[in-house]
């Protein structure tokens, strides 16, 4: 029976936990929006520029579509030639825009197919979706789509679809493409076909690449290739406002942050023990470290501290898109003050009547006897007895922590625990 009962204090903290990336394989399978300029080169010198090391492969035969790369056997053999992080998926330049029902039949299934692919061949590797921009003046043989404006919407709608259907991301060059039309228009981002991209054109397209994986603003990257550096930094800020804010909007995730741990807690104040319950996403197994020296592989489990202090628990999720850790901080706190009966009936009182004293009384049919103040491990500590009569007695403590008063009453053992 337990009676004043005064649970642990437990605060938690939270540590938190950063991932850093600075390295990300890449496999670019579209046609030659891709291919001009070498863009994925250049996305590989402006990581490079902050210390990034991008690995890239290119499967880029000119106007491929969709469903001409869904039935190439070389695109499927790029994707096997590694564990890419990341497989960028760029339709023809035409056909995402085209009529919806078009779409659907000729280009949705083929881009749900390739990134299904991607991910099927390689855990953890993520589609992400390359939006294209539309053309300088549209493309005329549909109203539609017969300006930049128009088409661009069409392709920006159509390129969140597809990701939306296939677990996939999005790099929004199209978005970037059209903020520097609108606001720097000064700057050329076609050849002369209207089409293609200048060289402006793939630096902005890498930028917003590099944004895209990186999570990270392209600004004050160093390598401008053979632009300007003023003409530089607005590409590099087109990007960055395209990609930072909306990343969500996107779908972006770094490739190893697929998974994802974290938990929370109860307290059970009757036995002192705190229950865990992680949240866990892409995560074959899990380890706890309860920072006191115990461990456990269960899921939700319950632990209890012997000793008051400070506990970093950990909370390690193993996967092989490598994994996450989440800590938090718990310090218990012993309260001035708390008292706990652990043998015997509550026929006795125990009050704390100063900082250091507590007056132990019981009823005038019971008398009480050989009152001790002891550790947990039963050991006689110093204390003072003051007996104001057989039925109550002053116990002065000194030393701080948890201690048992023991004492008898009518003959009978009792315990009393103190917090003190």
């Amino acid at each position: 029976m337990k009676k004043y009962l005064y649970p642990l204090l437990v605060l938690f903290v939270f540590t938190g936990m950063t991932k850093a990336q600075d390295e990300a394989s890449v496999l670019f399978i579209g046609n030659s929006y891709t291919y001009f300029n070498s863009m994925p080169e250049i996305l590989a010198e402006i990581a490079a520029s902050f210390g990034n090391h991008v690995q890239y492969s290119s499967q880029t035969p000119g106007g491929m579509t969709f469903s001409g790369h869904a039935g190439n056997t070389a695109t499927y053999s790029a994707m096997n030639s590694e564990n890419w992080d990341y497989v960028v998926l760029q339709a023809q330049s035409q056909e995402p825009s085209f009529p919806y029902g078009q779409v659907n039949t000729q280009t949705l299934p083929f881009a749900m197919q390739l990134a299904d692919s991607a991910q099927a061949i390689s855990t953890c590797s993520q589609a992400m979706f390359f939006m294209t921009w539309g053309r300088q003046n549209g493309d005329p043989q549909w109203d539609s789509i017969n300006t930049f404006d128009k088409m661009n919407e069409r392709l920006r709608l159509a390129y969140l679809r597809f990701a939306d259907s296939s677990n996939a991301s999005v790099s929004p060059v199209g978005v970037a493409w059209k903020y520097v039309r609108d606001n720097h228009p000064n700057i050329n981002l076609y050849t002369g076909d209207g089409s293609h991209p200048s060289y402006a054109g793939s630096y902005l397209a890498a930028c917003t690449f590099y944004a895209s994986i990186f999570h990270s603003s392209p600004e004050g990257s160093t390598f401008n290739g053979s632009l300007s550096n003023a003409d530089a930094l607005l590409l590099q800020e087109a990007a960055s406002l395209s990609v930072m804010d909306s990343i969500e909007t996107w779908g972006l995730q770094h490739h190893d942050s697929l998974a994802s741990v974290s938990f929370s807690y109860s307290i059970d104040t009757i036995n002192l023990a705190i229950s865990f319950n992680e949240n866990i996403a892409y995560v074959d197994s899990i380890l706890w470290n309860f920072g006191d020296g115990n461990t456990s592989f269960l899921s939700n489990p319950s632990h209890s501290y012997n000793d008051p202090g400070e506990y970093a628990v950990q909370l390690i999720g193993f996967s092989p898109c490598a994994g996450d850790t989440t800590t938090q901080t718990i310090l218990i706190e012993i309260p001035f003050g708390g008292l706990e009966q652990i043998q015997g009936e509550a026929n006795y009182t125990l009050e704390r009547i100063s900082e250091n004293t507590y007056c132990l009384s019981t009823s005038n049919q019971n008398s009480i006897d050989q009152v001790e103040v002891q550790d947990l491990l039963g050991r006689s500590l110093k204390s003072a007895l003051s007996a104001l009569n057989k039925h109550t007695v002053h116990v002065e403590v000194s030393q701080r922590g948890q201690h048992l008063i023991r004492f008898n009453l009518n003959g009978e053992q009792h315990f009393m625990r103190i917090y003190h």
